[in-house]
């Protein structure tokens, strides 16, 4: 993926499970789940949020602890139990106040593709499938769930000039 459509990016949309965790789900004895995310991707989200970059999460499974995280994070969009993403894509959009072109997806699964081919930044983590991988722009270094979000979210800040500012408020 050229840096040219990173820098354009507006709105991060990211897929949940094996993007935001590594896809694991653990049921509890008394019938809940436990997920497990990476706090460096939280971070990552944190900065791209505190640069004026939308964030929201849309994925298939209905996860009370990813309202949670998502609520934590501060994330804009988050919808759980999302059958058809791409037909919840034109809403966020219109709310976001953003164009296809201005908005990244970043997916790991068959389910994501069709979002993934109606936006300007197609985005697939490492260990996503090898058609998910095809159509990307950009496939991270990093595996879903272990620093693949921070990564993008890296990349955005470097694509649009202000990591530095980014440093010097953080570090």
């Amino acid at each position: 993926m050229t840096q040219h459509l990173l820098e354009n990016i507006r709105l991060l949309l990211l897929d949940a499970d094996g993007v935001l965790t590594r896809g694991d789900i653990v049921y509890t004895e008394d019938g809940g789940e436990l997920k497990s995310f990476n706090v460096r991707d939280g971070f990552g989200i944190r900065m791209l949020k505190s640069a004026g970059i939308i964030v929201g999460v849309i994925t298939g499974r209905s996860s009370k602890t990813l309202e949670r995280r998502a609520g934590e994070l501060g994330v804009d969009f988050c919808y759980c139990g999302a059958k058809d993403k791409k037909a919840l894509l034109d809403s966020i959009l219109k709310q976001a106040k953003c164009g296809r072109n201005e908005t990244a997806f970043v997916g790991d699964d068959l389910p994501d593709i069709t979002i993934m081919k109606s936006v300007g930044a197609a985005i697939a983590v490492a260990d996503a499938h090898e058609a998910v991988k095809q159509i990307a722009g950009m496939v991270t270094r990093n595996q879903g769930g272990q620093g693949a979000v921070r990564e993008v979210c890296e990349s955005i800040l470097k694509a649009k000039g202000i990591w530095e500012e980014i440093l010097q408020t953080w570090g």
